[in-house]
């Protein structure tokens, strides 16, 4: 009797999640074709005032996205793109986003002057007619939309996916059926040097994979290696005026930072992945020079030929697929990296202590102490230490990936939050 009872429950619960996949999947169809929409923007401006411009509009292929949770996501960002059907107004995608342009945006030299800078963002292909808002946060989390533009798919100047005979390798695959899909992109390799960037690219997927989180979900994640071949090896330093042509156009000297090493033509960038299977991507760099740069569902870039290289691609790829925060922190830095008052960020791994519930919390020992002195630095795992005398931002542990190179993985609060993006990607 127990028996049958049992398996009554079993077929009833399985019915309910076969009509949840089912009304998941109905959602995306009614929406949604099996191809990308690029959307490429201009976001120019200065401290005072900000601006987006539609660019332009590329059909591609197929869609390598997620099919699940289109109208929600975990994290903020700086930014966010969001999808409305134009017959209903009803918001059918949400893609967050950070960019160069908010960054500069905390710079001094915005103050004094304007500028550009490009940013690309991909969408699933809508079957109707859409409508896009492209809206910024600013410091205390006020959602200010810049720009509002409607989409017709029949539109005949939207412009069709060139053929590119950049060549790929399949070098991790997935099993599962909606898997996150990665473009590991070759930047400041010649033709003749693609062994060695191949070399690089199996040691990112091993590093990547030897974080427990991501170890967990490896047949979730299917990743190829783009052969996108530079005329010239390295990448350009303008401190030395050092300019390099090169694939995706990488410099360092970012903000003048000697050590930020970043792409501000993201256009040419996703120029190269037309044909490619992708939905995130890791820049490898041909040089020794430490450094890099991550950003929120736009890049990760890192140097090969540093002897930090495995430790720190992860972090960087923590940065651009969850928007995981730096967990270190100078007294001058790029960033801002200073609390606002009464203002809790929107990253899951730091805080302000104003609504610390909202964060890790539920992760703290009772009997740990917040703010958590350094005095427990190594007796306790998780708890909330700060991060910079007077900066007002709190970090759950100096053992993490997003700390520092030495330790071997991430934290618990950035392995949650990981789980949580990965889970939101594969729809589960």
């Amino acid at each position: 009797m127990t028996i049958r009872k049992t398996g009554v429950k079993i077929i009833f619960v399985l019915t309910i999640f076969l009509s949840y996949l089912s009304v998941q999947a109905q959602q995306f169809n009614d929406y949604f074709t099996e191809q990308t929409l690029r959307l490429d923007y201009i976001f120019g401006g200065n401290k005072a005032q900000q601006h987006a411009y539609l660019a332009d509009l590329v059909q591609l292929n197929r869609w390598d996205g997620r099919k699940g949770n289109l109208s929600t996501t975990p994290i903020q960002g700086n930014g966010q793109i969001k999808v409305y059907d134009a017959a209903t107004d009803k918001l059918i995608y949400v893609l967050p986003f950070s960019s160069l342009f908010q960054e500069w945006l905390t710079q001094e030299e915005s103050n004094q002057t304007t500028k550009s800078f490009e940013n690309s963002y991909l969408i699933p292909y809508p079957k109707a007619k859409a409508k896009v808002q492209v809206s910024f946060f600013d410091a205390q989390r006020k959602e200010t939309i810049l720009l509002t533009h409607l989409i017709d798919p029949q539109d005949i100047l939207i412009r069709k996916a060139t053929t590119n005979d950049i060549p790929y390798e399949t070098i991790h695959k997935a099993t599962t059926a909606n898997p996150i899909k990665i473009a590991i992109v070759a930047e400041g390799y010649k033709d003749t040097e693609m062994n060695e960037f191949m070399e690089y690219a199996r040691k990112t997927v091993h590093s990547l994979f030897q974080h427990k989180v991501f170890k967990k979900h490896e047949n979730a994640f299917e990743i190829v290696a783009v052969k996108s071949p530079s005329k010239d090896s390295n990448v350009s330093v303008p401190s030395k005026n050092i300019w390099r042509s090169t694939a995706v156009q990488s410099n360092f000297d970012t903000f003048y930072a000697e050590r930020y090493l970043t792409t501000s033509h993201t256009k040419l960038l996703h120029t190269l992945l037309e044909n490619i299977p992708y939905q995130h991507i890791i820049i490898l760099s041909n040089t020794d020079v430490y450094g890099g740069g991550g950003i929120l569902n736009s890049y990760a870039l890192t140097t090969t030929k540093n002897e930090q290289f495995e430790p720190v691609v992860v972090h960087e790829f923590g940065h651009s697929f969850a928007g995981l925060a730096d967990e270190y922190f100078y007294a001058v830095d790029v960033f801002e990296n200073k609390a606002i008052e009464k203002i809790e960020p929107w990253e899951k791994n730091n805080t302000s202590l104003v609504d610390f519930q909202s964060k890790w919390a539920d992760m703290v020992a009772k009997s740990t102490p917040i703010p958590t002195p350094d005095s427990m630095l190594g007796t306790v795992k998780i708890g909330a230490f700060e991060g910079l005398k007077g900066n007002g931002l709190y970090i759950p542990s100096h053992d993490c990936r997003m700390k520092a190179n030495t330790p071997k993985d991430f934290c618990p609060v950035c392995s949650r939050a990981l789980e949580e993006m990965i889970l939101f990607y594969t729809g589960k």
